[in-house]
């Protein structure tokens, strides 16, 4: 794994004095993600290979304390909102339930979730629970055994199921299901999911697949796009836009009844997309990014990072971090990762951090 070019913050004569994770194009961040670790415990074909990537060394990782206290300066000082715990697996980690807790006893009033793949969940989602958490999404791209096994190489989808059903029996709603729509993968069964998840009382968001994998195979040809998605539950369902307002969520939700049925009439469930590559949402970004190893990323497609991990562990206090972070969020880009290049352009440059070692 090479990382991304590591630099200071930008700096600009215009930029904001009030500690906020503001942009020059107008946003705020508020949505925080934090990545726990790179190391994961499938292998999804959209995101590593076989054998895996070089893992970072648990020196390497944010400890349970740093975490914990960049979430409190994101929400103390920054004004973060939401908090959202990833990876690779963040159930990898055996503190995960010792960092939800020092969140939320600071701040009881913040959401805090986990995106996870849900293997082992059954036995850990009790202690998560009790902690704070309070949302958690699972990726699981089918419900067909042997696909599951082609697309993460680990036949592990009882697990993914067990777990999903824990986090339903404990009270946590809505539970989301990720799934990444693959060409001539698991494209056939878009319905077959979303009728599996409605039935189940889970919230499916389809999600388009981005440029971010390890083996740097992504091809536009192959993307399995958000209209697409659309048009083949459209076979089966009424798709009817979600009166709630989306802000700046990035699934566009819809409601879902069987085809042929009136508006009016009651919803099955909801459905969302995440259109990150042919339906851009970027205008209305309010992610902010810090890796596993401390690293601030304004925008999941950057090619620069800015390093808190140093400042914690060289004696910074909270309003040098603060300030460094909000400076480096000030020169966020446009969109993907650039001020002009779409991913439809040549010019496009893949970043060299994989989605695992990011953090969703």
């Amino acid at each position: 794994m090479t990382a991304s070019t590591v630099s200071a913050a930008p700096t600009a004569p215009t930029a904001p004095t009030r500690l906020r994770l503001t942009d020059r194009w107008g946003r705020t961040a508020d949505d925080l993600r934090i990545s726990l670790i790179d190391k994961c415990n499938l292998r999804c074909t959209y995101c590593m290979p076989a054998e895996g990537l070089p893992w970072l060394k648990k020196d390497e990782l944010l400890t349970a304390e740093e975490a914990v206290r960049l979430a409190d300066i994101g929400v103390r000082v920054l004004g973060v909102k939401d908090i959202r715990f990833t990876g690779g697996e963040p159930l990898v980690r055996k503190d995960l339930a010792d960092i939800v807790r020092g969140v939320r006893t600071m701040h009881p009033e913040v959401s805090i979730s986990i995106t996870t793949n849900g293997i082992g969940l059954d036995k850990r989602i009790d202690e998560l629970v009790d902690a704070g958490l309070t949302r958690v999404n699972v990726s699981l791209d089918t419900v067909d055994r042997e696909t599951f096994a082609r697309v993460t190489r680990r036949d592990r989808l009882p697990q993914v199921i067990a777990g999903l059903e824990a986090a339903k029996a404990s009270g946590l709603e809505p539970v989301k299901v990720n799934a990444v729509a693959m060409r001539g993968v698991n494209d056939e069964g878009v319905v077959d999911l979303t009728t599996w998840c409605l039935d189940h009382g889970y919230q499916l968001r389809f999600i388009e697949q981005m440029p971010l994998d390890a083996d740097h195979s992504w091809a536009r040809k192959n993307l399995v796009s958000a209209a697409e998605i659309r048009q083949r539950l459209s076979t089966v369902y009424e798709l009817t836009e979600d009166p709630v307002p989306r802000g700046s969520a990035p699934a566009q939700l819809w409601e879902v009844r069987p085809r042929g049925a009136s508006p009016d009439s009651t919803a099955l469930g909801k459905v969302g997309i995440i259109a990150s590559v042919t339906e851009s949402f970027c205008a209305a970004c309010s992610r902010t990014r810090i890796t596993a190893d401390g690293r601030v990323r304004s925008c999941l497609f950057s090619q620069e990072e800015t390093d808190l991990m140093g400042l914690l562990r060289g004696g910074a206090d909270d309003e040098d971090v603060a300030r460094t972070w909000a400076t480096a969020m000030w020169g966020k880009p446009r969109a993907y990762g650039s001020d002009a290049v779409t991913l439809n352009d040549p010019e496009y440059v893949q970043p060299e951090r994989t989605m695992s070692a990011i953090g969703g």
